[in-house]
């Protein structure tokens, strides 16, 4: 996997990944930039939540959940001093779908925690990552 990044200005970076995607980040005003794209520690929790979200989809498809929506809110607190690292992380799922089985859903979320979600483990290292579910049954 490759990537690389592009200063343009003051805090104005550009990421681009191997696959060819590009993405905007900037620092907040107080740090010269002018809010323009993600905080690159946001896009570390959004690669969390997209990882662990991914796991969790294909894990429920497989099981044959008929699942409709699927959204993970993520919630991180960052240490005082630096490095200002994750200290916790908590990610809420809110699955929609038509009969889903709750031992399905509670199956997947741990195994993408446990075994599958490369992010979540990198990051367990330096935060205590907590998980939690919500199931609407439409």
């Amino acid at each position: 996997m490759k990537a690389r990044v592009k200063w343009v200005e003051e805090a104005l970076m550009v990421g681009e990944s191997g696959s060819g995607h590009a993405i905007v980040m900037d620092g907040p005003p107080d740090h010269g930039g002018r809010n323009l794209g993600m905080r690159p520690m946001e896009m570390l929790l959004l690669g969390m939540g997209g990882c662990t979200e991914f796991d969790v989809m294909m894990m429920l498809r497989k099981s044959r959940q008929d699942v409709t929506s699927c959204e993970v809110q993520l919630e991180a607190q960052r240490a005082e001093s630096e490095p200002k690292v994750f200290t916790t992380i908590h990610a809420h799922f809110v699955i929609h779908g038509r009969n889903l089985n709750e031992k399905h859903v509670q199956r997947a979320i741990a195994l993408s925690a446990e075994k599958y979600c490369s992010a979540s483990i990198m990051l367990e290292k330096t935060a205590k990552i907590t998980h939690d579910y919500e199931i609407v049954n439409l």
